[in-house]
């Protein structure tokens, strides 16, 4: 987010063409550091939020609704006592800092008239909201710093307010950029220029690099901020707003015709991004714990398979035993016997001198049952193993493809085959699950595409006519495609491939082969985990993932 000093710049604008000469309607502190103001102005209600939070701190009109608590924090009182009902005289900002400056016009308890300065620092962590009487002192704060939190100042009722330290940066709108040396540097210039951020200083190096006139370009670049195009850029899941549009950020970029738009699209996309990472890490996280889990199990499993081999091996010395008991005597610690299922070559057979013949026998039978049932469990173990890495890989590839919306779906998926537990107290309503993808081949016929894996069941063994075709990429995880035709020509055939390769780990690859066969061919085992099914009297088809069949 480039809120930055410049930024401010163009928003300052904005708010007084919006407030200024407006009154205070009312006062609320939605959150411990968020004061909202509700302005009439105009013969209209606005809404102005100011914000100190580390993660979002700013000064915006918003259009979005806040709850508030029954009880106002003290900080909400002191402004509902000395500036409610106050007049907005104007926005400033000092210099081209993150400072916001509200000067406030009120009355107190005996009608005099009182001048009030709203300062909003703009500053991360360190961000606050603070009330100034005119004699320049902090009446009040929203969040108190004394010395030991602060040597540069102190931030306390009744101190003196002082700025922040500016260090040597210059107000870049109140210099001459022909007395300076321009260099196409970002951090040259965010070094030489107050308000600059990263986003900004990059933009101008970048434009600096490109022009013959560094100093028409400076000016040009500044003279922007004063005819605002208020941009969102969205690229590789990131949301970046910023006064007009930044050539260096690239992606998709949106214009806006107020800030208030921008911003209120803003911070909905960037939560809504911070949700669909949070979501897409627990479930990619707890996956991919599971995935290992699953591998060294059969890695395991393995290993005990090789061990159980050797029950054959008990079985045949049992049986020669018992063959030849009367070669064998009590106290032999071992024995050669012919082995009649190799050409009677000579077998080793060790014997345990305390036993009977007969006993040791009995002794290479109870090892062989007990091996023979091992294995059986081995093997009935590894396919449940199997199946589970198998679901699990599938889903772990859904998730890479995936949509930002289509996200919670899968955690859903999750949650209902016991990977993630549900949250007790999670009152929010659940909004209904994504329908399936659908598309129109060139003959008109619909192609419907698996989101995730329960609603590749749901489409597969429950939607979808029996009659019509079912496409799935070949022996990998990937969509149920559906093509809902009985007689589909072979250029549907291809396209609905297409789908089925390109919705898959596929997609990136050439010559991908996709099965396909009717859905009454298509068979889902009893207790099979979501998305797995069995189909036979299928064809292949090879195809290649077009990105442009998506859209």
């Amino acid at each position: 987010m480039s809120y930055d000093g410049l930024f401010i710049h163009g928003l300052i604008q904005e708010l007084n063409a919006c407030l200024a000469g407006g009154r205070i309607s009312k006062v609320q502190q939605p959150y411990d550091q968020e004061i909202l103001l509700t302005v009439r102005s105009n013969r209209k209600n606005y809404k102005l939020l100011l914000a100190a939070t580390p993660q979002a701190p700013r000064v915006q009109l918003t259009n979005h609704q806040y709850s508030v608590p029954d009880t106002p924090p003290n900080f909400c009182m002191f402004l509902r006592k000395h500036i409610d009902g106050g007049k907005i005289i104007n926005f400033s900002q000092y210099e081209n800092d993150r400072i916001i400056i509200i000067s406030i016009e009120s009355k107190n308890e005996l009608g005099i008239s009182e001048p009030y300065k709203l300062i909003i620092e703009v500053m991360g962590r360190r961000s606050n909201i603070l009330v100034l009487n005119q004699d320049g002192k902090i009446a009040d704060l929203i969040t108190k710093i004394d010395i030991s939190q602060n040597r540069f100042r102190t931030l306390l009722p009744g101190a003196i307010y002082h700025l922040p330290p500016q260090g040597d940066k210059v107000n870049p709108f109140s210099i001459n950029p022909d007395e300076y040396d321009l260099i196409a540097d970002a951090k040259e210039i965010q070094k030489t220029f107050m308000g600059f951020g990263k986003d900004s200083a990059v933009e101008l190096a970048q434009r600096l690099t490109e022009s013959q006139d560094k100093s028409a370009t400076f000016t040009a670049f500044l003279n922007a901020f004063n005819q605002s195009q208020p941009t969102l850029s969205q690229n590789d899941g990131q949301v970046t707003a910023t006064a007009f549009p930044y050539q260096t950020l690239g992606g998709m970029q949106t214009s806006y015709e107020t800030f208030t738009q921008l911003l209120d699209d803003y911070y909905e996309k960037k939560a809504l991004f911070s949700r669909v990472n949070q979501v897409s890490e627990q479930i990619s996280q707890v996956v991919a714990q599971r995935i290992k889990h699953n591998q060294r199990k059969l890695a395991n499993l393995k290993q005990d398979m090789e061990k159980s081999k050797q029950a054959e091996e008990f079985q045949l010395k049992g049986e020669l035993l018992t063959t030849y008991l009367f070669q064998v005597e009590k106290g032999m610690t071992s024995v050669q016997l012919p082995n009649y299922y190799a050409n009677n070559n000579l077998i080793d057979i060790a014997l345990d001198p305390l036993l009977e013949p007969s006993q040791n026998a009995q002794k290479y039978f109870q090892r062989y049952r007990k091996l023979n049932t091992a294995k059986q469990h081995i093997k009935k173990q590894s396919q449940i193993a199997q199946a589970e890495l198998d679901y699990l890989e599938s889903v772990q590839d859904q998730i890479e493809i995936a949509e930002p919306n289509e996200l919670e779906d899968i955690r859903q998926e999750l949650i209902r085959e016991g990977y993630i537990k549900q949250q007790k107290h999670n009152h929010h309503k659940r909004k209904k699950p994504l329908k399936p993808r659908q598309y129109q081949t060139s003959l008109g016929n619909t192609i419907l595409v698996g989101r995730n894996n329960t609603q590749n069941d749901e489409l597969t063994t429950r939607r979808a006519n029996k009659n019509h075709y079912w496409f799935h990429v070949k022996d990998i995880p990937g969509s149920h495609v559906i093509l809902e035709t009985d007689q589909p020509s072979d250029e549907e055939i291809v396209e609905a491939a297409t789908y089925a390769a390109y919705f898959s780990k596929y997609r990136q690859a050439n010559n991908v082969p996709v099965d396909y066969t009717q859905v009454k061919h298509v068979k889902k085992p009893n207790g099979a985990k979501p998305g797995f099914v069995n189909y036979f009297e299928q064809k292949t088809v090879f195809v290649s993932p077009d990105a442009h069949l998506q859209a």
